[in-house]
């Protein structure tokens, strides 16, 4: 932030005039930052516990434990944390919108249907509030329709904000949560998210009894509430219309139902589907509950998909539409039970969009299989770019390639979570599933018949697995065979080793092109070792025609990786052994 750019944040914030001069400007930033404690540093010192902010970044986002009580798992995500948070956030959008303090910056806030949310809510709004900036708060809302609001003009809902937080953790359990962050540029990445940790230690550490009051005061003139999820299912539904040729209800006589996880996405239903015509009786855990009573909210969780199979069976429906927590992820289900999750979805979502863009690339993470790449090449015409795992990592591998002059249109993971170019390349779980129901629209306007038919068909040649399995080898960080080195180091040490020992044996070929770990077919299938992007694990991805095949594969990894003792390959033994 330049010198003029600071003076007038500092007269917005009411900063003291004598930091304001020049001769002071190396002094900005962190003037700027300590103003968040709204009182003079002789003011009572609260009481807080000592807190590793950085510790709570996962990647692009932050997760931490904001309900006590599980054995084990100590809070971490408090109040006055995700207080210092949000002013961390607001310190950092400041400099990145250059504000120059001629209008007041705003942020939106939201959240899913966790028992923690609305503490964390108010916590996040005095934060914003009090670094000056306005708050507009939605309530219930989903992680995309959080991006949506900086791209949304709209005056009668205060759009577009200027930044966006949704407080969230996915799927986890009922005792987490975090925050996703957006501007109008999309997600923020890891070395943002870095830099408001970092920001938000040293606001923490400077908070006063006398400020942290203060900062209330401010919450309650500067936040505003207002229906934002009415703009976004409503944008949802035109996008559904636009497609079937402007027909008011072109899902009239299809019956959906909807499977939400009592998470925030019980609004497909009623705003999304019913207006489109479609009967969603049979729709099921609606209701936010963020206790999870019924099952985890995951389209990649077993339990999760066997139930909303069975109320597409229960209800003689034509479709099964399911939710994680969030919503930024989606899953599916014909009428006859088949899943459309994990490569099946891949191939769905890329039949589609290589109807409307020929020749395209989609971007996937790296456990997806060969006969998925086969069928986007040969089948499709399209070329498939299979990279690392992580929804940032293949969103932003897809956005490169369009930077350097290959086309691609959709970037997606076996999660779930899936992004494409028409729609800021934004992972959103519900305009996943309009892209389904606009194909079952068109369909019928063009006069086809068959329901979710029409879906199962786009899969035709499709080759899958006759046998699939994930295993997880953990890394013991105490161990001695560490040498005091770091999870990752060792974990590299390992794929090395593995490499090298695959090329001394010609039976096991290499994929030629590979972004992460070590990928290899043998036996009519393939293997991929890697390591996890947060945790002390190695991933092991095995796919076969057979589980003897399968069995040999998991066979050559357990050989080669015997010498790690810091290794736990239990779970590999068990799976050999067993067979």
């Amino acid at each position: 932030m330049d010198c003029h750019s600071f003076h007038a944040v500092a007269q917005l914030l009411k900063i003291p005039e004598q930091f304001c001069k020049p001769k002071n400007c190396s002094l900005q930033r962190s003037v700027l930052d300590s103003h968040y404690q709204a009182a003079p540093s002789t003011a009572a010192v609260p009481n807080f516990d000592k807190v590793d902010f950085l510790k709570l970044q996962n990647g692009s986002d932050i997760r931490g434990v904001a309900v006590a009580g599980v054995e084990g798992e100590a809070l971490n995500l408090t109040e006055p944390v995700s207080e210092a948070i949000a002013a961390g956030f607001a310190a950092w959008l400041w400099e990145k919108k250059k504000a120059d303090g001629s209008r007041r910056l705003s942020i939106s806030v939201g959240h899913d249907s966790r028992i923690s949310a609305k503490k964390l809510e108010d916590a996040i709004s005095r934060g914003i509030a009090g670094a000056g900036l306005d708050v507009v708060q939605y309530g219930l809302a989903s992680t995309p329709a959080m991006f949506n609001s900086t791209v949304t003009e709209d005056d009668a809902f205060l759009c577009p904000v200027d930044g966006s937080i949704m407080i969230t953790a996915s799927h986890l359990p009922y005792n987490r949560n975090g925050f996703k962050f957006f501007t109008n540029a999309g997600g923020l990445g890891k070395a943002d998210i870095k830099n408001i940790l970092e920001r938000a230690a040293d606001i923490y550490n400077k908070f006063t009894a006398e400020g942290l009051t203060s900062s209330k005061g401010k919450a309650v003139a500067s936040v505003k509430r207002v229906d934002y999820m009415n703009v976004y299912t409503s944008d949802l539904v035109k996008a559904v219309r636009k497609a079937a040729g402007n027909i008011e209800k072109p899902l009239e006589g299809f019956h959906i139902v909807v499977d939400a996880g009592n998470g925030a996405g019980g609004f497909f239903a009623a705003k999304v589907l019913e207006p489109l015509g479609a009967v969603t009786s049979g729709s099921q855990f609606l209701e936010p509950d963020g206790m999870f009573p019924n099952h985890i909210p995951n389209p990649e969780d077993k339990t999760a998909m066997e139930a909303i199979t069975q109320a597409v069976l229960d209800n003689k429906a034509d479709l099964g539409i399911i939710f994680d927590t969030d919503v930024d992820r989606s899953a599916a289900v014909d009428s006859t039970g088949l899943e459309f999750n994990r490569n099946r979805l891949i191939a769905l979502m890329s039949a589609i969009v290589l109807e409307e863009h020929p020749g395209t690339t989609i971007v996937t993470d790296s456990v997806t299989s060969d006969g998925l790449t086969t069928f986007i090449e040969k089948k499709l015409g399209g070329k498939h770019h299979r990279f690392k795992r992580g929804y940032k990592n293949v969103i932003d591998e897809a956005i490169r390639l369009n930077s350097v002059g290959e086309e691609s249109h959709l970037a997606i993971e076996t999660s779930g979570h899936g992004a494409l170019k028409e729609n800021h390349w934004l992972d959103d779980g519900a305009y996943l599933m309009v892209k389904i129901l606009n194909k079952i629209a068109s369909a019928r306007a063009s006069g086809q018949t068959g329901g979710s038919k029409v879906l199962t068909g786009l899969l035709e040649g499709l080759q899958e697995p006759a046998f699939s399995v994930e295993l997880r080898l953990k890394i013991n960080q105490s161990h001695q065979d560490l040498k005091g080195g770091s999870f990752r180091d060792y974990g590299e040490a390992v794929l090395k080793h593995l490499e090298n020992y695959i090329d001394s044996d010609p039976k096991l070929q290499k994929a030629p092109v590979n972004y992460e770990g070590v990928r290899v077919s043998s036996y009519g299938g393939w293997f991929l070792l890697r390591l996890s992007l947060h945790d002390p694990v190695l991933p092991l991805n095995i796919e076969a025609p057979s589980n003897n095949d399968a069995v040999l594969l998991g066979n050559v990894v357990r050989a080669a990786l015997k010498e790690f003792s810091a290794l736990d390959t239990s779970a590999l033994d068990k799976f050999v052994q067993a067979s």
